[in-house]
């Protein structure tokens, strides 16, 4: 996960988006290690920012 740090957060929170807008399309992605990785990066750093990420209106609100 400490892979993503060098990467811009606007950026990764697009990426995880776009990618979680097309799980239905390509279900392999779900079972992913990238595609897990990155939630959980995303989900610690929203968590570090006060963001109550088992609310998905928060966590949604916060991606975007």
């Amino acid at each position: 996960m400490k892979g993503f740090v060098h990467f811009d957060l606007t950026e990764l929170k697009q990426v995880y988006r776009v990618l979680h807008l097309h799980l239905m399309e390509h279900p392999e992605l779900m079972d992913g290690d990238f595609l897990q990785s990155l939630q959980t990066y995303l989900q610690d750093i929203a968590a570090q920012q006060g963001v109550d990420v088992g609310h998905h209106a928060q966590w949604n609100r916060w991606l975007t």
